[in-house]
């Protein structure tokens, strides 16, 4: 198939650095690096993402669904400093 392709200069420059690299022409490093894109493409899409979670332990001191409350009241303590500061 015939087709007209527009590059940008990056594209451009990394497709002609792989035909020197590899003896290629321009019609064979621009089908193995579109060819190459694609199955990675198609590859990361079937892959599952899973979390990986760690127990903490039974005993834990630090309220951590409160964390977000926690880290509001030190920000607002820093910035009760400043201000006190610059006067």
């Amino acid at each position: 198939m015939r087709t007209t392709v527009t590059l940008d200069p990056d594209v451009e420059r990394l497709l002609r650095n792989s035909m020197k690299e590899r003896g290629l022409s321009f019609k064979e490093a621009l089908n193995e690096s579109i060819r190459a894109g694609l199955i990675r493409e198609k590859d990361s899409r079937s892959r599952r993402f899973v979390q990986k979670t760690f127990r903490l332990g039974a005993e834990q001191e630090f309220p951590w669904d409160k964390a977000l409350d926690a880290a509001a009241a030190m920000e607002d303590e820093e910035i009760s400093r400043k201000l006190s500061v610059r006067k």
